[in-house]
């Protein structure tokens, strides 16, 4: 069996980075991201070092591009590594948006350089389509038996989670002994039903699966309740005359969040809900949106219907974008002094930096506004601690500072762009070759117990043997 090493993403929920040990002279990398919240180290530039050889990697594919799974690209380009970096099309739009955000945050604001990244950048991607295999190791020595080279394959699925995502399949077939492995990397899978995306559907079958755990102990609500509790948030901040403020990734949950909303005023016949205001405050966010619209072909057939209905769920009337820093500033201090009611969507997701703080600051202490949490706020990060003690009451430290809690607090764990854990357990069981060895990856050490459990219980069910590693 192949081996897997683990430089992040194995016992947290971020930094995802798995090395695929072909041989001793050859091995992809699969995803290369960025530590947050809990996961994060005190030396963050040290953890940030790609301290493991990178001579053996013949190229990086990446599942897709949240931060948590690309944020240490420039480190690895830092270090030396010039080989192919292999995405789904989609993927391959969206990353260099990411990296360029990426790189003003945390490598360098100069211009020169960031383009000179982004050039070396777009001569190492090669976008594949979804479904067909891609070379990506060969051997042509003609040392075997058949005569034949022996080639490392990967193909890339749709994991519905972001635009773009993909989960991995990795063919490799041993040059000396003929001996076949199949490895899937099921990077972030998506939830059924999402808005946009069609679901994951499972490969025929593996030998090893890498299986994300986020969600592994926990179930989503469907679809039409999670879509009723997100209008009963925003009607009781509306009641309060206050602001919903949503903490959410620029990228996947402000789309689907502004897909959902569009729904919601379509079906609404309230003058209320028809002047309310959707306001989207991230460049990044509305720069993403803008790519999403152009990657029509691969929304879902549902999204598909309303765009030839004449709707358009990612630009509708009511939906704003604030783009400069003083619009910005403009719309916390207007929406805090008068309490006019509107939705505010601002990253970060996990309230770890980003235009969402300033509203915090400004109006976490007014019972008029609601904090909605749409998806997985990290451990050690605020977004966490307003989700754990605001409905207590409690406090917040931002920036150094405290303070203290009064506005409503909800989550709606639906609407997270991960599978809950009958979604991990069905990729699994609808393949029609189940893997032998299982390893539970990016997921709290809770949820890795619950789904390993879980798993070795449906092996067991069907007289199936498994060996399930967390990590």
């Amino acid at each position: 069996m192949l081996d897997i090493i683990h430089h992040g993403g194995a016992t947290g929920v971020t930094g995802s980075c798995h090395q695929l040990v072909l041989n001793r002279k050859e091995s992809l990398l699969v995803d290369c991201g960025l530590f947050q919240g809990e996961d994060e180290a005190e030396d963050t530039f040290e953890q940030l070092q790609i301290e493991f050889d990178i001579s053996t990697v013949k190229a990086l594919v990446i599942t897709h591009v949240h931060i948590d799974h690309v944020g240490r690209l420039p480190y690895l380009l830092a270090a030396g590594f010039t080989g192919p970096i292999i995405c789904s099309i989609p993927s391959a739009k969206l990353l260099p948006l990411v990296i360029e955000d990426a790189l003003k945050i945390g490598f360098t604001r100069n211009a020169q350089l960031i383009e000179r990244f982004q050039a070396q950048l777009e001569k190492q991607i090669v976008s594949v389509p979804y479904g067909k295999w891609h070379n990506v190791v060969s051997d042509h020595t003609g040392a075997n038996t058949d005569g034949k080279g022996r080639t490392t394959r990967v193909k890339l699925k749709r994991a519905g989670h972001i635009l773009g995502s993909s989960y991995v399949e990795v063919s490799y077939q041993n040059a000396e002994t003929g001996e076949k492995e199949r490895t899937v990397f099921s990077g972030d899978l998506g939830a059924p039903y999402a808005p946009l995306l069609p679901a994951p559907k499972s490969p025929y079958g593996c030998d090893q699966l890498v299986l994300e755990s986020t969600y592994g102990n926990r179930q989503h609500p469907n679809r039409r309740q999670r879509r009723a509790t997100l209008k009963t948030a925003v009607e009781q901040a509306l009641a309060n005359g206050g602001t919903v403020m949503v903490p959410a990734f620029s990228i996947g949950r402000t789309q689907e969040l502004l897909y959902e909303l569009e729904t919601i005023i379509h079906q609404a016949r309230s003058a209320q809900w028809q002047s309310l205001e959707i306001i989207v405050d991230s460049p990044l966010a509305a720069r993403f949106t803008n790519v999403y619209r152009e990657l029509k072909p691969y929304w879902d057939k549902e999204a598909q219907r309303r765009l030839r209905s004449g709707r358009h769920p990612l630009s509708f009337a009511n939906l704003y974008t604030v783009d400069s820093h003083a619009e910005h500033e403009q719309t916390v201090e207007y929406l805090a002094k008068t309490g006019r009611p509107a939705v505010v969507i601002a990253a970060s997701g996990m309230c770890a930096g980003g235009r969402i703080m300033n509203y915090l600051k400004a109006m976490l202490g007014d019972e008029r506004h609601q904090v909605l949490f749409v998806g997985y706020q990290g451990v050690g990060t605020p977004g966490r601690d307003i989700q754990q003690y605001g409905p207590q009451g409690g406090w917040v430290d931002i920036d150094g500072e405290r303070f203290d809690i009064k506005a409503g607090v909800s989550t709606i764990s639906g609407y997270s762009a991960h599978a809950d854990q009958k979604d991990l357990l069905n990729f699994v069981k609808r393949m029609r070759r189940w893997p032998h060895t299982i390893r539970l990856v990016h997921g709290e050490q809770s949820a890795r117990i619950a789904l390993k459990a879980e798993l070795e219980s449906l092996y067991k069910r069907k007289g199936k043997q498994v060996r399930v590693v967390n990590g």
